[in-house]
């Protein structure tokens, strides 16, 4: 062996102990992100059903109720039933909540509209989530298209549709991500109101994974990306919101977009271009989905209002 291969030989088993230290710290760090992420911050519901009536008074109609996904795993969510065939609106919540901090609106659009109104825990959310992980949207849109067969089986007392033909979906953030994606897959969705909209499942790892480590790095996220989809099994799919704007077809379609310091206000206001139908553009909110639990009844009500006007009108 000459001089030369003997010292590349040397070089070389001196520095892979160092590269293989390095790949596992990196596999370490990417399980810990991936973990952390997949299986968002779970607290105490703000508010129940049975909570809200001692508060209010009235007992409030609302069930707790169960279907299952397309996949075979369990969905949860509470229902107030509205007048015979009238329509149904869905309320999903954003990335880190969960179905209580829709309550009052849920309420609200109940009372106004006579509508059926249903809201879920989407996956990995809520108290001891039958599912313990999101995929960032990847499948939620198809476990609100599951939903929506579950309002289809329902029945009144005299044996009739609960529901009749249209549907509204109202969604957060990861809640926006999934109602555009169930839009796409079936046509009983008519009105879309959409707050903080993200331009891809990515984009809501990127924002998870800053809140994770507390900092900004691109790498990280990048690499919190790859974990995800190594874990999902090939289940990820990075389809941009834009995309599935373009593919709606008869959906009125309701933008809530919050002021310069909104995150999400960019790519909110980027999904204008891509809508085809008939769009109604809220700019400039003083309140957005994600502050509605620390909001003022008047700012709530001014929130609320707009969203509800707009299911009545586009449902009706």
């Amino acid at each position: 062996m000459s001089p030369r291969a003997r010292v590349l030989r040397k070089t070389l088993k001196t520095l892979l102990p160092i590269l293989l230290v390095i790949l596992l710290a990196f596999v370490i760090v990417c399980g810990w992100i991936v973990y952390g992420i997949t299986r968002p911050p779970r607290a105490a519901y703000l508010i129940t059903p049975q909570t809200f009536s001692t508060v209010t008074g009235p007992i409030l109609k609302a069930t707790d109720v169960t279907w299952k996904n397309r996949d075979g795993t369990d969905s949860r969510g509470w229902l107030i039933r509205g007048a015979e065939g009238a329509p149904a609106v869905i309320l999903l919540h954003g990335y880190g909540a969960d179905r209580s901090w829709l309550l009052n609106l849920a309420v609200k659009l109940n009372e106004t509209t006579n509508f059926t109104v249903l809201w879920p825990d989407l996956r990995g959310h809520g108290e001891n989530p039958p599912i313990n992980w999101t995929l960032f949207g990847s499948v939620e849109g198809d476990d609100v298209a599951a939903a929506i067969e579950f309002l289809r089986s329902l029945k009144t007392s005299e044996g009739k549709p609960q529901v009749g033909p249209r549907v509204g979906i109202y969604g957060i953030g990861l809640g926006a991500y999934a109602a555009l994606d169930a839009a796409r897959r079936t046509s009983d969705v008519r009105a879309l109101a959409l707050d903080s909209v993200p331009a891809s499942p990515e984009d809501l790892i990127a924002a998870a994974t800053n809140v994770r480590l507390s900092m900004h790095s691109a790498v990280l996220q990048r690499l919190a990306v790859l974990g995800v989809r190594v874990y999902a099994f090939g289940k990820f799919q990075n389809t941009p919101s834009c995309e599935l704007a373009r593919s709606l077809r008869d959906v009125r379609l309701q933008l809530l977009v919050g002021g310069e310091g909104d995150p999400w206000r960019r790519s909110s206001l980027d999904l204008v271009q891509c809508v085809k139908g008939q769009l109604d553009v809220r700019k400039d909110l003083k309140l957005t989905g994600a502050n509605l639990p620390s909001a003022t009844g008047e700012q709530e009500e001014s929130y609320d209002r707009p969203v509800i006007e707009f299911f009545d009108k586009s449902l009706r």
